[in-house]
C-alpha cells in the first residue's frame, strides 16, 4: 500500500484562515514535548518562552526591536513569493545592505549632519537591491535557479562582512577587536522610550500599510497576483514575467537592505562580524505564517520575535540550550507548510496489487 497526495477540487477558505493558528497550537505541543525530553517542566518552559516576555515592558520593547527587521524583510519576500519568485537569500541582502548603509559613518565619520541618516538608508536600500539583482538577472538571462544563487550569496555577503570588520573597516582605536568604529549621533536612529526601540518600528508599520494598499488596490498588485497564480494568463494580459522578477527581487532586496542599515544604525550602532541572528531566514517563516499578507506578516513578525526573547529567557532561567528558539521556529514552519498541504491536498491510500493490475490492463 502506498500513500498519494491528491489535489482537492475545492479547499476551505475557513481552514486557510485558521491554519496559522493550528500551526501555532501544534508548535506549542511540540515545544512542550521538547522541554519534557530535556528534563524540564513543560508548563514552566512554555510560560517562560511564550508568556513571561509579554509581562515586562523591557521585554516588549525588545520584541518590537527584533520584530522590525523580520517584518520589513518578510514584506519584501511576500512580493517575491506571490509572484512565484523564490528569494531565499534575504539574509545576504540584509548584510550587504548594512554594509552599504555603513559606508558613510565608517569611511567618512566626519560627515555628520541631517543628511547622514537618510543617505545611509538610501545606500542600504540600493545595496540590498543590487545584491538581490544578481540572482534575478541570472534567472531572467540564463534561467538559473534563483533558490541556489540567492542562497549561496548569503555566505558571500557574510564572509565579506567578516573580512571588512577584521581588516579595512576595523576601528583603529578599538584595541584590535573585530568591529568598526562607533557610529556618530547623526548616523544613529532616534530612540523611542528608554530601551533600544527606535523609529525603525513605525517605519516598518508604514511599509506594511503601503504594501497592503499596493497589493490590494493597484495594477502592480494585480500583476503580482496574476503572474504568481497563472503566468500564462498574465502573459495574455501583457505582463512580463522577466520584468516582474526583476521588480520583485529589487523590492525585496531593498527592504532587506533598509532593515540591515536600521539594525546597525539602531540596535548595534556599529558593524560586527555577525549582525544578524538569522533574520533573513526567519523572515521566510514570518512571510508564510502571515499568509503572504502584509497585515498578517506584522502579526507573525511579533510572534517570531517572541521566540527569540523566549529562547533567551529559558536559556537563562532553565538552562535550556540556546538552539531551542531555532528548533521551535523550524517546527513552526514545518507545521505551517503541513497545514497548507492538507488544505490543498488529501491523502489517498492505494493498494499495490490494484495499482499493478491497472498497469497490466493498460498494456493489454
Amino acid at each position: 500500500m502506498r500513500i498519494e497526495l491528491v489535489k482537492r477540487k475545492e479547499h476551505s477558505s475557513l481552514m486557510t484562515l485558521l491554519s496559522p493558528l493550528v500551526a501555532v497550537g501544534l508548535t506549542l505541543v511540540a515545544a512542550a514535548i521538547l522541554f519534557t525530553i530535556s528534563g524540564k517542566d513543560p508548563l514552566l518552559g512554555l510560560y517562560k518562552f511564550f508568556i513571561e516576555p509579554l509581562t515586562d515592558t523591557w521585554s516588549l520593547q525588545e520584541i518590537i526591536v527584533k520584530a522590525t527587521p523580520l517584518v520589513l524583510i518578510a514584506c519584501g519576500l511576500s512580493v517575491c513569493y506571490l509572484s512565484n519568485n523564490w528569494n531565499i537569500g534575504a539574509e545576504g541582502q540584509f548584510v550587504f545592505g548594512a554594509l552599504c548603509g555603513s559606508f558613510l559613518p565608517v569611511i567618512f565619520p566626519e560627515f555628520a549632519n541631517g543628511a547622514t541618516l537618510p543617505m545611509m538608508l538610501l545606500f542600504g536600500a540600493a545595496g540590498g537591491a543590487a545584491w538581490a539583482m544578481i540572482p534575478a538577472l541570472l534567472k531572467t538571462r540564463f534561467n538559473t535557479n534563483e533558490i541556489l544563487t540567492s542562497l549561496m550569496l548569503v555566505y558571500v555577503a557574510g564572509l565579506l562582512l567578516d573580512y571588512l570588520v577584521r581588516g579595512p573597516w576595523r576601528d583603529p582605536g578599538g584595541y584590535n577587536f573585530p568591529e568598526s568604529r562607533i557610529f556618530s549621533d547623526a548616523a544613529t536612529l532616534p530612540v523611542i522610550g528608554d530601551g533600544r526601540m527606535s523609529i525603525s518600528a513605525p517605519i516598518a508599520v508604514i511599509v506594511v500599510i503601503v504594501l497592503a494598499v499596493v497589493l490590494a488596490k493597484t495594477l502592480k498588485g494585480f500583476e503580482i497576483r496574476v503572474m504568481g497564480e497563472s503566468p500564462r494568463a498574465g502573459s495574455f494580459a501583457g505582463f512580463s514575467a522577466k520584468r516582474l522578477t526583476i521588480f520583485a527581487f529589487a523590492l525585496s532586496g531593498a527592504l532587506a537592505g533598509v532593515a540591515g542599515t536600521m539594525e546597525v544604525s539602531g540596535s548595534l550602532n556599529q558593524l560586527l562580524p555577525s549582525i544578524s541572528p538569522g533574520y533573513g531566514f526567519t523572515a521566510i517563516i514570518v512571510a508564510f505564517l502571515g499568509r503572504l499578507n502584509p497585515v498578517g506578516i506584522l502579526i507573525a513578525g511579533f510572534v517570531l520575535a517572541l521566540s527569540y526573547i523566549g529562547g533567551e529567557a529559558v536559556q537563562a532561567s532553565m538552562g535550556v540550550s540556546d538552539k531551542i528558539a531555532s528548533v521551535i521556529q523550524g517546527l513552526l514552519l514545518f507545521f505551517v507548510l503541513a497545514c497548507d498541504t492538507f488544505i490543498l491536498y488529501k491523502l489517498r491510500f492505494v493498494k499495490k496489487r490494484k495499482a499493478v493490475a491497472i498497469g497490466e490492463a493498460s498494456h493489454v
